[in-house]
């Protein structure tokens, strides 16, 4: 493709490139065609799983076939639906392959694409129903679903640009650098509603106007890759599966605020997402859509790739911005924020959003704030002219979240704001996994607090989440049974904000140590009921007084599961049992009358604790007994329990 000078340049080079797209961009069922694609997950997760093996073994049995004209196998981003890659969606058949093997390559070329039958072994069986589904459209994960955000991930290839020009990538930025001035833009994002999703959610186009209003001879925007909640995986897998959106919307940012520069703040932990940034930006600049002069404009702007060492408490954007600067990862006070001068990078203002955020833009400015505004629960009030004045309730548009745990479809969702926990947690993760009894969801990850069934009716948005005493977050949300230890959640949690601490502020370097150490005692049987009235008073102080964000909500997952299940803590301190039976020190296993004497537990048993001869009921010596549950996943009889 040659050099975009201006925008009916676009236009041409849209037309010419959406037939790349004219097969994908169908929901009919036409497993006779004889031209097909076979789009394949091409994500960190699936990559980890064989997926490149297996589209190299699907393009050999193609080239066998003598199909290689008519059939192409197309890398794309993550589909989703993790617990199910690698992935393999034929199209236009618009059939739906999962936890596809190198090996299955060859059946399903000679079976599907030659054959034109369908490869029933490999198609998704519906959990709740426990029925195969061959069109994804209507497996319970996907139904309701709105993909926003994700709305090229699983569709292109994120390596090549032409395919983002044929989805209408790009046309947003001409719209804006053509159409709208800069105040236009900034007053269009205003009105959609749109929030950072980052976590604060704060509204994105007050925090533009902010960056805009400042008078400054330098400006800076910056995108906030660095995702580090345990269990999250949204911005990777964005920039994994469509970069060019955050190139687009970091181009229309730089417009609307005065910057001619960008920076993306990435993790150099994720290789891969770096990889497709870089390739989306260094096409985007040999296209002349990065750089000087854009579409013949005169707008000037370049992006850089700044890389991380992967401190959490650098998703914090002063710490993000002392990072870049070749510094220590360590927030400071505000003012000055990022926004004024002498808050942001080297000085000067600077605008700080996160990829989540930004893959959203150019589809708002593309189909307009009243269409965004419309999804999700948002009700405004707006002034003589339609424009957004506050917020009453709600919010608008759609969430990105990472859904993991004891739920059947791990997986990335992204829903209508409004939502309830329980249509994500059994319409689209289809049920507590194992048939076992929901106990409660962790949202926004090490940051958040955990919300129980009675709550499940609650609509997502930043001020619900808040009246429970959880929060949003980036969009971890990790679904809870009962065999979770609520005390050994909490825990695990703190553990994670203890080591990720900046150390600059005594209340998180200290305080979060302090509270670690109780919870041990806790957990080990050793916390008495004065340990957690310490630990709440400790938790209560070091939210109030911490620098950072990172502080201010590292007690959370304490003080929430302290509100709704402190009677496990006292189950904990006055008993010294756990009744989830997770903490090793608070129970020990036993065999009972069940027991055939198959002997296959003391084959197990790494320490040799269990003794028992052929036929005859065993028993475990609890000297030598590690409980590492070796016994207990092994026995035909689940004769084995914890007492």
């Amino acid at each position: 493709m040659e050099k975009i000078t201006n925008r009916n340049e676009l236009l041409a080079a849209f037309q010419a490139a959406k037939g790349k797209l004219a097969l994908r961009c169908t929901s009919e069922h036409d497993i006779h065609s004889r031209k097909k694609e076979l789009l394949c997950c091409g994500g960190t997760g699936c990559h980890a799983s064989n997926s490149q093996e297996l589209m190299q073994n699907l393009r050999d049995e193609i080239e066998k076939a003598g199909l290689a004209d008519d059939v192409k196998v197309v890398q794309t981003g993550c589909f989703g639906f993790c617990a199910q890659g690698p992935i393999v969606k034929i199209m236009p058949d618009n059939v739906f392959y999962v936890q596809v093997t190198p090996e299955d390559a060859k059946e399903i070329v000679q079976k599907h694409v030659v054959g034109k039958e369908l490869v029933e072994r490999l198609l998704y069986v519906e959990p709740m129903l426990k029925e195969r589904i061959h069109d994804y459209a209507k497996m319970s994960f996907y139904a309701k679903q709105q993909r926003i955000s994700l709305r090229n991930c699983g569709l292109i290839d994120p390596e090549d640009i032409t395919e983002y020009i044929a989805n209408q990538g790009y046309q947003a930025l001409a719209k804006c650098l053509c159409d709208m001035t800069r105040e236009q833009v900034i007053q269009e994002v205003l009105n959609s509603g749109i929030c950072g999703r980052g976590g604060a959610g704060f509204p994105t186009g007050l925090k533009w106007k902010i960056a805009a209003g400042t008078q400054a001879d330098e400006k800076y925007i910056v995108c906030n890759a660095d995702e580090g909640d345990p269990g999250a995986f949204m911005d990777r897998s964005i920039m994994e599966g469509d970069p060019n959106s955050i190139v687009e919307a970091m181009a229309i940012g730089g417009y609307a605020i005065g910057a001619k520069n960008g920076l993306v703040y990435i993790r150099a932990e994720y290789p891969l997402a770096v990889h497709r940034l870089q390739t989306a930006i260094d096409e985007a600049r040999n296209l002349g859509l990065l750089g000087k002069n854009i579409l013949g404009t005169g707008f000037d702007f370049d992006i850089e790739i700044k890389l991380g060492a992967g401190a959490f408490v650098c998703g914090e954007e002063t710490a993000l911005i002392h990072s870049m600067e070749g510094m220590r990862g360590e927030p400071t006070t505000k003012p000055p924020f990022p926004a004024n001068i002498g808050g942001g990078y080297w000085g000067c203002s600077t605008n700080v959003n996160n990829v989540e955020t930004y893959a959203s833009i150019p589809v708002i400015l593309l189909k307009g704030a009243a269409w965004y505004a419309g999804i999700g629960n948002w009700k405004i009030e707006t002034d003589e002219n339609g424009n957004w004045k506050k917020t009453l309730s709600g919010n608008s548009g759609t969430k990105v979240f990472a859904l993991a745990g004891q739920i059947n479809n791990v997986g990335l969702v992204e829903v209508p704001m409004g939502t309830t926990l329980r249509e994500i947690i059994y319409d689209v993760g289809g049920g507590i996994s194992g048939g076992r009894e929901f106990k409660a969801v962790q949202t926004g990850g090490p940051s958040g607090g955990c919300i129980t069934k009675e709550n499940l009716d609650t609509p997502i948005d930043y001020g619900n989440l808040a009246k429970i005493g959880s929060m949003m977050g980036s969009g971890g949300m990790i679904v809870l049974s009962d065999r979770d230890c609520m005390p050994a959640m909490a825990k695990f949690y703190l553990g994670f904000t203890k080591d990720e601490s900046c150390g600059k502020c005594t209340p998180c370097r200290i305080g979060t140590r302090r509270m670690l150490e109780m919870l041990d005692k806790i957990c080990d049987g050793n916390g008495t009921e004065e340990t957690l009235v310490e630990l709440e008073k400790l938790a209560n102080t070091i939210r109030d007084t911490a620098l950072c964000g990172l502080g201010q909500t590292a007690p959370n997952p304490i003080l929430s599961t302290l509100r709704y299940f402190r009677d496990e803590y006292l189950a904990h301190v006055r008993d010294k049992k756990c009744p989830a039976g997770t903490c090793q020190k608070l129970y020990a296993l036993k065999i009972t009358d069940g027991c055939i004497g198959c002997t296959k537990c003391k084959r197990n048993c790494p320490v040799g604790a269990i003794q028992g001869e052929l036929k005859q009921k065993h028993s475990i010596d609890p000297a030598k007994c590690i409980k590492c549950g070796a016994c207990i996943d092994g026995c035909p009889k689940k004769a084995i329990v914890k007492e």
